[in-house]
């Protein structure tokens, strides 16, 4: 198949995108101090290296077939719930000279982010099966890299999302209900679309059929 214009115009600003990110994390990973963050960094490096290699060879017709990468996620120690104890403070250093390990990790979940729902959004474009999965996997690809991140965040105290009381959590559970056993017998009998055009044809067909007859009566009483 001949990809469209729009689907190779956004398969590269993608690649451009990704070559972008490349670059950025070998940076980041230079001047970062925690070593586990630096080994995120470099092994999210190489498995954006695969992609953009793979969409090279897609882009330059080396019968590239991608085949759908399923999300994996790793269990991770997590925590939620703001503590005074566990979540870190922070502050803008407009004159900074080099990144905080904090601030790497805010930017690299940012990019993987914004990445994710990018390519969903070109993968919707895309009519070509292997160019519509490239961005599928793409996709899938940055949110697993971003929960890594935020995950690593979490644990250093950088990233504690809040929660809600045990009594808040039941009130928001109880708001929506499973339907009832009317609505499901209701469903059932509901016409299809077919037979809704059916019905509404037969009564407009027999509101017809009334009115003429009707018209017929009073000119007879006339005469």
């Amino acid at each position: 198949m001949n990809p469209a214009a729009h689907e190779l115009l956004e398969t590269s600003e993608a690649l451009r995108t990704k070559a972008a990110e490349i670059d950025q994390h070998g940076l980041f990973a230079k001047m970062c101090k925690d070593q586990h963050l630096k080994s995120i960094l470099m092994k999210h490096q190489r498995q954006m290296l695969n992609a953009y290699q793979q969409g090279i060879n897609f882009m330059q017709g080396r019968g590239a077939h991608i085949s759908h990468t399923a999300p994996s996620f790793q269990p991770e120690n997590v925590s939620t719930g703001m503590s005074d104890q566990a979540q870190a403070t922070m502050a803008p250093m407009p004159n900074a000279q080099s990144l905080s390990d904090s601030t790497i990790a805010t930017l690299a979940l940012n990019v993987h982010k914004s990445g994710s729902m990018m390519g969903m959004l070109w993968a919707n474009e895309c009519v070509d099966p292997n160019l519509r999965m490239y961005h599928v996997n793409g996709a899938n690809l940055c949110q697993e890299m971003a929960y890594e991140i935020w995950t690593w965040m979490n644990q250093h105290g950088y990233y504690q999302p809040p929660t809600f009381s045990t009594q808040q959590m039941t009130q928001m559970s109880g708001m929506f209900q499973p339907m009832g056993t009317m609505g499901m017998q209701n469903m059932g009998t509901m016409p299809s679309m077919g037979n809704m055009g059916n019905t509404s044809y037969s009564q407009h067909q027999g509101s017809s059929s009334a009115m003429h007859q009707m018209n017929q009566h009073n000119q007879g009483k006339l005469q």
